[in-house]
């Protein structure tokens, strides 16, 4: 068996002001200051001789390669993106960028926001709008029952609350 793999469906490219900014101050610190530095500690350790059993060289030409690695892809997703700013006439409806209150089966209530793909692990309770519950909530309405298929079994949630950040 090879080691081949079909190539992955590129997630959705919208992205928050916020997202957007801290996407692009990680590809500036990873081209301006990281990879420089590593760079020069490669410079430095080749010059100690041979690079064949020169453990500082080959660990700082790995680390070479995943910061080249990690730009290219900023790079690439960055160039595609699609910054929303704005905030939906409908305000009862559930769009990208919606703060969203659900209370689920067992009446807990949780707090979510839906964001894009790139972003959805920045702080708690942002979900990206490809997982299953971003698709179940796109376009919902205050007062709707939603279910959503997971790994455990059919989850059940009731839509409290949408509310968007302005500014």
């Amino acid at each position: 068996m090879g080691r081949w793999r079909p190539p992955r469906t590129a997630g959705s490219r919208y992205i928050t002001p916020e997202g957007h900014r801290r996407l692009a101050d990680e590809l500036d610190e990873l081209w301006r200051r990281l990879r420089p530095e590593v760079t020069a500690a490669i410079t430095a350790a080749a010059a100690e001789g041979d690079r064949s059993e020169n453990a500082e060289y080959i660990y700082r030409k790995k680390q070479l390669r995943e910061i080249d690695a990690r730009i290219r892809h900023l790079r690439k997703r960055l160039e595609g993106m699609r910054v929303v700013a704005t905030v939906p006439e409908d305000r009862e409806r559930i769009f990208f960028g919606a703060w969203i209150r659900l209370v689920d089966e067992h009446g807990q209530p949780l707090r979510h926001r839906l964001v894009g793909p790139d972003e959805f692990d920045h702080a708690p309770g942002y979900i990206s709008m490809d997982a299953p519950l971003g698709r179940a909530l796109l376009g919902k309405r205050i007062g709707e029952e939603i279910k959503v298929e997971a790994p455990g079994g059919v989850r059940h949630y009731e839509i409290v609350g949408v509310e968007y950040v302005t500014g």
